[in-house]
């Protein structure tokens, strides 16, 4: 018996927020050949980048038919959004030249962008930003909503806490931890753990002293 050929099943994408993180988004979701449906955004109207401006987020409830996801770079604030829309649909959004091992895990609502890669048994957390070019080596974990910026490197078993911010370029080298809350400065290079939520800058990293 000759077994009938399944399609690809093509997803219907909504993003909450037209901004420009949200428009890369959107070309995110077409190199995969799923849909965009439109932007959900109170301060846009009309036409972004060439997709209807549906409404507020409130109006994702008659949207039955499509996915969503979030976006919006700031980690607080895809929080608040995600949870006080919990029951969503949430999509997993991967552009088509990023490079993902089949044996890590990526949660719901992560979005990874161009060129990205996210090795062999590492965890990406719900709602997470792997952005251009990043690297996530194996073995890593990371922690719900947080985002590791374009050039950033994670090197073997990092682990990073929620909400956590690691800058464009910095580097974490292998086995050191990085708590929840902190943000790591651009072109930092973080050498040990760091156990206190704060902003961590240069090389090696070191806790900003403020004025």
């Amino acid at each position: 018996m000759m077994l009938k050929r399944r399609e690809p099943v093509m997803n219907r994408v909504v993003i909450i927020g037209a901004g420009g993180h949200g428009r890369v988004i959107a070309d995110i979701i077409e190199s995969r050949g799923d849909t965009v449906a439109g932007f959900l955004d109170v301060s846009a109207q009309g036409m972004v980048g060439g997709f209807p401006v549906l409404g507020a987020v409130a109006d994702s409830a008659g949207l039955n038919d499509c996915v969503f996801v979030i976006g919006i770079g700031d980690n607080n604030t895809r929080e608040t959004i995600a949870k006080q829309y919990e029951s969503l649909p949430w999509h997993t959004a991967v552009h088509a030249s990023a490079i993902v091992s089949p044996r890590a895990q990526i949660g719901p609502g992560t979005v990874v962008m161009p060129g990205a890669v996210i090795n062999h048994a590492a965890v990406v957390g719900k709602h997470c930003i792997v952005n251009s070019g990043a690297v996530v080596e194996h073995d890593c974990v990371l922690g719900d909503y947080a985002h590791i910026s374009p050039n950033a490197a994670l090197c073997g078993n990092v682990r990073v806490g929620s909400r956590t911010h690691i800058g464009a370029g910095a580097v974490v080298i292998p086995g050191v931890s990085v708590c929840a809350d902190c943000v790591i400065g651009a072109g930092a290079v973080v050498v040990k753990d760091i156990t206190e939520s704060d902003l961590y800058v240069g090389v090696p990293a070191r806790r900003l002293k403020k004025p």
